[in-house]
């Protein structure tokens, strides 16, 4: 059954959403460049906030570091923040969004407003209406770490043992969602899972949802493996992978809080997760619960 939500009903807090990327994109985080300091300062504040919403930690710990090797050799370490929200059958969703950025080149602070604090904020959103609602399968929450070195965090969850992959029915993915200026929100997967297409209903008329990105023919505009969904893509686990086309200030220190397009945004973090929540109510029996929205 889907959630019986309406254009105007609110499914998360705009205030939060918004402040959650202003104060990841600020110049104290320094870019959140993996192996720095400020990186792991922004995984503390994600923990802080996963913590105030109730979301447990995933296998006992939110921190779950891995190391891995730069094309040069060099070992590198990172660390992927992971909650948990347990469901109420079998099935596990994994919601993800990286939060590592590219640091500082030139003296110049890389911000990652849009790459990828915008993203962790929707991933914060969701894990407040998850907590709010309760789910039919259970979610995992995951803030991963370097992306920007080549899907490390992914790759690392995805090649972890203990990970019952077996078990991860989809992952949601939210790279870069917050920067468009033609109210335009693209979503990939369902090229090669046409049983998702569905649930990929804007339901806001201020978001013109696109399926796209993800044919094989597209090449460098195939964006399957651009993104962490790739590492669940290799496991041969459906993604819906949300973002927007590459903008003037992708991967430049004017990515910051002051030029992404807060309206926009606001509208595409609903949307997401009135799909997640769709998909995930997809299977139950019908529920007169209703949805419950905290200030």
């Amino acid at each position: 059954m889907f959630y019986g939500f309406g254009v105007t009903a609110q499914v998360i807090n705009p205030v939060q959403v918004l402040k959650d990327v202003e104060i990841l994109s600020s110049d104290v985080y320094e870019g959140r460049q993996t192996g720095t300091k400020e990186n792991q300062m922004a995984a503390d504040y994600i923990i802080g906030r996963l913590t105030k919403l109730g979301v447990a930690p995933y296998q006992k710990d939110f921190k779950h570091p891995f190391t891995f090797k730069t094309r040069q050799g060099e070992d590198v370490k990172g660390v992927n923040v992971l909650g948990i929200i347990p469901g109420k059958t079998a099935g596990l969703i994994v919601i993800s969004a990286h939060y590592d950025h590219v640091g500082i080149k030139r003296g110049l602070i890389y911000n990652g407003a849009d790459d990828n604090a915008s993203g962790v904020g929707g991933l914060l959103a969701a894990a407040e209406f998850f907590t709010n609602n309760k789910p039919e399968k259970t979610i995992i929450i995951a803030a991963f770490d370097a992306e920007e070195m080549g899907l490390q965090g992914a790759k690392a969850f995805v090649a972890d043992p203990t990970t019952e992959l077996s078990k991860i029915l989809l992952n949601i993915n939210m790279d870069m969602i917050s920067h468009n200026d033609k109210n335009e929100l693209y979503v990939a997967g369902s090229f090669a899972n046409p049983a998702l297409k569905p649930f990929l209903v804007s339901n806001n008329p201020k978001v013109k949802l696109i399926a796209g990105h993800d044919d094989p023919k597209l090449g460098h505009d195939d964006w399957t493996n651009q993104s962490d969904q790739g590492a669940f893509n290799a496991k041969k686990i459906p993604f819906l992978y949300f973002g927007v086309e590459d903008h003037p200030d992708y991967h430049k220190a004017t990515d910051e809080y002051s030029t992404i397009t807060k309206d926009f945004y606001v509208n595409a973090v609903e949307v997401i997760i009135r799909i997640a929540g769709n998909y995930d109510k997809s299977t139950a029996k019908k529920s007169k619960s209703k949805l419950i929205m905290k200030n």
